[in-house]
């Protein structure tokens, strides 16, 4: 890197804390650490132009888990894990309201649903005889009933007639999010520089960036959750996620969050369209990738599911595609520890980085600095 003295000395000089990736948790740890120390010199590097990997890149979910997921989670881990897991998304996501406000992050309660196709009826079943036992588990958390079984609304197709509803589920606007958690890390002191790849970091803290261009940092912390195996030996996969959105639909009434089959299918409402994203079960080996783009397959299917179950009576057009990177792992767990005395790591977010990002991001502060 050809920078001058005046570059070097404002942006990578005397550096107290070096965040990897500008993303959710690394906003958020920025933005708790700035808290903690306001006048700390924080510097947070970022290789896309934008947040890359799945913050600026999902589907704008403020949930914890549907029926299905938790069932699923609790093949992997145990009662108490799951509990704690799942109040660290709710925690988080009050933290986040909090933190930034409803208006700022676009926060829409309208509840969430999770449907199943017609040949899922054993799946249903099987969830119907454990909304008990599901709500009784999350009680301590949500001091109330989650879970209720519904009649399934919207004339959505091919689907079962009966549903499970969530009220505690919203949406919100990842966009306006980033952008106001960008805002506030730099209205704190933070420094943000984007179009900056980096290749290797050293247990003391020194980040290299190209050849011959070392940053030194007290401390540094990683954050880019799927790209993580890249700088860190961490368990954990990168996992493409997908999604597309369609152009505007007149008098459209669908108004919430939805998931299908254990939440690998995904969609809401958002400016009068629909936006489905998922489909990476179909062919979870090619999706363990960090490379963005489209799998043919699950894009066939992702239509097939709007056209036949979401709206099947409705002509619509799609308007663009995209895809995000996700940090997954056998269980959901995030991994959240010192590596060294100078290096850090908060990733894996599993698919809830919405929720969880600023749960994590005050923990990976509190652990750096006590």
């Amino acid at each position: 890197m050809d920078l001058s003295y005046w570059e070097k000395k404002e942006w990578f000089n005397n550096i107290d804390t070096l965040i990897i990736g500008s993303g959710i948790v690394g906003l958020c740890s920025a933005i708790e650490i700035l808290k903690k120390n306001p006048n700390q010199n924080l510097l947070i590097l970022e290789k896309g132009f934008l947040p890359q990997g799945a913050s600026t890149k999902n589907a704008g979910f403020a949930c914890f888990g549907s029926p299905t997921e938790i069932l699923d989670d609790l093949k992997n881990l145990n009662e108490k894990e799951v509990i704690s897991l799942i109040k660290s998304r709710w925690d988080g996501l009050k933290l986040l309201r909090k933190n930034i406000g409803d208006k700022n992050i676009g926060y829409k309660c309208h509840g969430g649903y999770e449907l199943f196709f017609d040949d899922q009826k054993i799946i249903f079943d099987d969830c119907y005889e454990k909304i008990e036992y599901l709500n009784k588990l999350l009680n301590p958390i949500f001091k109330k009933n989650v879970f209720s079984i519904i009649e399934t609304p919207y004339n959505f197709k091919n689907t079962l007639k009966k549903c499970i509803y969530n009220p505690f589920e919203a949406q919100l606007d990842v966009g306006v999010m980033m952008k106001n958690l960008i805002s506030n890390t730099e209205s704190m002191g933070g420094k943000i520089i984007t179009g900056i790849t980096v290749k290797k970091v050293n247990e003391n803290g020194k980040v290299k960036i190209n050849d011959d261009f070392i940053i030194n940092a007290k401390k540094v912390i990683i954050t880019t959750n799927g790209f993580s195996k890249k700088l860190i030996d961490v368990d954990l996969n990168p996992a493409r996620a997908q999604v597309l959105i369609t152009k505007t639909i007149p008098n459209l009434k669908i108004k919430g969050v939805f998931h299908i089959d254990r939440g690998y299918y995904y969609f809401r409402n958002i400016d009068n369209r629909i936006l489905l994203g998922g489909g990476r079960h179909l062919d979870k080996k090619r999706e363990q990738t960090t490379k963005f783009g489209f799998n043919e397959k699950i894009q066939n299917k992702l239509l097939d599911v709007l056209k036949n179950t979401i709206l099947p009576e409705t002509n619509f057009e799609i308007e663009q595609k995209w895809s995000g990177i996700m940090g997954m792992g056998v269980d959901k767990q995030p991994i959240v520890k010192k590596l060294s005395k100078h290096l850090y790591c908060a990733v894996k977010m599993g698919g809830m980085g919405i929720a969880i990002g600023n749960y994590i991001g005050k923990l990976i502060a509190n652990k750096v600095y006590k």
